[in-house]
């Protein structure tokens, strides 16, 4: 289960989530010229609200606005990340779905938000020193 941080908040989550897109995003990049490979993505959206609903909720839960809509969590990573296989723009004749191009710009995006949580964390621990030491 997970636990939202008070003074954090979701920037730790989502610190999390980010590194493990940045891990499949990587792996996408390295795998560029393997025949068949799937390129696949974090959907990080979906998987940042399934973390913030099962610790409202004290379980995992998948966000759904009907009942009758199929559930999402088909496919899970180990961590509880949900993966998705990217739509090839222009898929190869050896099967391989990886555009290099688009897996580096998804990782700078991934970076960029990464940076953008730790840097918000940075904040509230510098903020905190500040209080605590009265300088």
């Amino acid at each position: 289960m997970a636990n939202l941080d008070p003074i954090f908040g979701i920037h730790a989550e989502a610190m999390s989530v980010q590194r493990k897109r940045m891990e499949v995003l990587s792996a996408n990049i390295a795998n560029a010229d393997t025949p068949g490979f799937q390129a696949r993505d974090v959907d990080f959206a979906s998987t940042l609200a399934s973390v913030i609903k099962s610790d409202s909720l004290g379980a995992s839960r998948t966000l759904t606005t009907d009942a009758r809509h199929i559930p999402m969590n088909l496919n899970l990573a180990g961590d509880g990340s949900r993966l998705a296989y990217r739509v090839p723009m222009q898929p190869s004749v050896d099967g391989n779905t990886v555009d290099v191009q688009v897996e580096q710009a998804k990782f700078a995006e991934a970076a960029l938000h990464y940076q953008a949580s730790l840097q918000f964390a940075d904040g509230r621990i510098r903020g905190l020193m500040t209080a605590i030491t009265g300088q």
